[in-house]
């Protein structure tokens, strides 16, 4: 059992890097151009967008700017519309970029990716998938077609069947 004099520093420490976490991704995801972000020192802004990250285990390292989400990890980012799932993510604040690894599926307005890795670069809106060792990336796209006016296409036919009386392979001669 921990003694008392050291478990109430113990629980603050926690409870501060349980305040911090927030604060932090909502200060470092600024949609902006040509800015540096300063994220672990600087409040929030009025620019900046929320991002939320669920998992197990959640810590944040202030001197690499990187922070770190394992288990069970699910990422929503409303202000470019994302929802994403996998085993880890890694948001490096400092490079503006998103690693998300371990069977990650990601689902922006529609369209998903699967894949071992996918990485979103934030600045640019892109992502780069890399699949597991022999497999293959999945994309689904949304695709929406101007030319394509569904009240002037006439729908498929069906051929139609007939019942006929099937007839005895006589023929009138043989009779």
């Amino acid at each position: 059992m921990m003694p008392a004099v050291k478990f109430f520093p113990y629980n603050l420490r926690r409870l501060g890097l349980t305040l911090m976490l927030p604060s932090m991704f909502m200060g470092a995801i600024a949609l902006s151009t040509n800015k540096i972000s300063l994220a672990q020192t600087s409040p929030p802004t009025a620019d900046s967008r929320p991002l939320t990250v669920r998992s197990d285990i959640q810590e944040a390292d202030q001197k690499t700017g990187v922070i770190t989400a394992r288990g069970n990890v699910q990422l929503f980012y409303p202000a470019r519309q994302i929802q994403a799932t996998a085993a880890q993510a890694q948001y490096f604040s400092r490079e503006r970029r998103i690693i998300l690894t371990g069977n990650v599926y990601v689902l922006q307005n529609g369209n998903s990716i699967r894949g071992e890795q996918v990485v979103y670069l934030i600045d640019e809106g892109r992502f780069i998938a890399v699949p597991q060792a022999n497999r293959q990336v999945e994309s689904i796209y949304l695709v929406s077609d101007p030319n394509l006016n569904p009240q002037a296409t006439p729908p498929p036919k069906v051929p139609t069947t007939t019942n006929r009386p099937q007839s005895n392979n006589r023929s009138p001669r043989g009779r």
